[in-house]
């Protein structure tokens, strides 16, 4: 395995990780069309975790075509 395998790896559970820390709001009723409450802006940590969720995400296509490419 070589360097670019490793940081996708990486880089892809933190993602999944941070994906899931913003589930935390929605539960299942929201699936069946339940109303989740309230619309809210985001504030703190969960507007660091909403930037860092897309700047994994970039991070994560951005290796992929490295790793495509090489």
């Amino acid at each position: 395995m070589n360097i670019i395998n490793l940081a996708q790896i990486a880089v892809s559970v933190t993602l999944i990780t941070l994906v899931l820390l913003q589930q935390g709001g929605s539960g299942l009723g929201s699936t069946f069309g339940q109303e989740g409450g309230a619309y809210a802006t985001k504030r703190g940590a969960q507007k660091k975790i909403f930037s860092a969720t897309i700047v994994f995400g970039a991070l994560l296509i951005i290796l992929a075509l490295i790793n495509l490419f090489q």
